[in-house]
């Protein structure tokens, strides 16, 4: 299993580049548990993500060097920063050993800033549609079901689901243009929502090597079934492989890899050129049994690998802090 995973990877790092810019940030696999109990859980969780760095391919470039690049004949747009918050509120119902259900509610905080399509880099100039924004809105609903009956041992796994259009994708920000005062449109993957219906679907493989350590594995695709005004979000494939050491009682430590790919947005209102590619990230963290039914949890996310196309920020690290109780 182990095998195939670093496989995996391997085909998404030299596959076509796609990492969608506005999809930077936190991938960690929330499902490192398993059936065991059946009932209610809840699960509220901050992931911090500070898009502060500009890069194309696998390298970091500056604002200059960005400036002076072609998109698709057009100029450049150079970024600022893209600063974003989330928290995210889960429910998670298990019927029995083999059925499993899940709402994954996220709120999105972001602000961003932009020197335009006219800038040198280091300053806007006339005419390139720079503008700031700050928005704090209700992200897009994921509803899913997971089955495991397909062994005894419920070791192996599917999920499926829906990614609901229930984030608003049409914000406007303000100009800080002077020959254009005024409401700016936000980018559209900048949008707290895509406007779009998403198929999920996805395996997964736990198990316990020994009394010591447990392995977990995952591969989630989404694609988005529909295009809502002339925007379309890349299809992405995330994979995660995780340990966790299980011999102490009050702390239990976890190591994740998390690799994530995505296809450039498509539609006459999306940036086709810079959107796509991918990363991976290394992720540990531990979990923190503070009560019976209650654990906390943390994780720092940092990027071992990057291949971005065009030009896109993205973050240095990234920053997860949960807890989860169950009923």
């Amino acid at each position: 299993m182990i095998r195939s995973l670093a496989i995996l990877i391997v085909i998404l790092t030299s596959a076509s580049r796609a990492w969608a810019c506005a999809s930077c940030g936190c991938t960690l696999s929330p499902n490192f548990d398993n059936f065991s109990d059946s009932g209610f859980k809840i699960d509220l969780r901050y992931d911090y993500v500070n898009q502060n760095q500009l890069r194309h391919g696998t390298s970091s470039i500056s604002g200059t060097a960005a400036s002076q690049m072609s998109n698709n004949g057009n100029s450049q747009e150079v970024e600022s920063y893209t600063d974003n918050r989330y928290i995210t509120a889960s429910g998670d119902y298990t019927f029995n050993s083999s059925w499993r259900a899940t709402a994954i509610i996220p709120w999105v905080v972001r602000s961003h800033s932009t020197l335009g399509t006219a800038s040198n880099g280091g300053s806007p100039g006339p005419g390139g549609g720079q503008y700031t924004s700050n928005t704090s809105n209700l992200g897009d609903i994921k509803l899913i079901g997971r089955y495991q009956g397909f062994l005894d041992t419920h070791s192996f796994g599917t999920l499926f689901g829906l990614k609901l259009p229930t984030g608003v994708h049409n914000l406007t920000g303000t100009s800080t243009d002077n020959t254009a005062q005024g409401p700016a449109p936000i980018d559209r993957g900048l949008q707290p929502g895509t406007g779009t219906t998403d198929l999920i679907l996805g395996v997964y493989y736990s198990e316990a090597m020994n009394k010591s350590w447990d392995l977990f594995t995952e591969g989630i695709y989404q694609y988005a079934l529909n295009s809502i005004d002339q925007y379309r979000p890349g299809d992405s494939i995330n994979a995660n492989l995780g340990l966790r050491y299980m011999n102490w009682t009050q702390i239990i430590p976890q190591l994740q890899i998390n690799a994530r790919y995505v296809v450039h947005d498509s539609g006459a209102n999306s940036d086709t050129i810079s959107t796509g590619g991918t990363i991976i990230y290394l992720s540990p963290g531990a979990a923190f049994p503070v009560m019976p039914k209650l654990d906390i949890y943390a994780f720092f996310q940092v990027p071992i690998y990057e291949n971005l196309l065009g030009v896109q920020l993205a973050p240095s690290y990234t920053a997860s802090f949960g807890g989860r109780y169950s009923f």
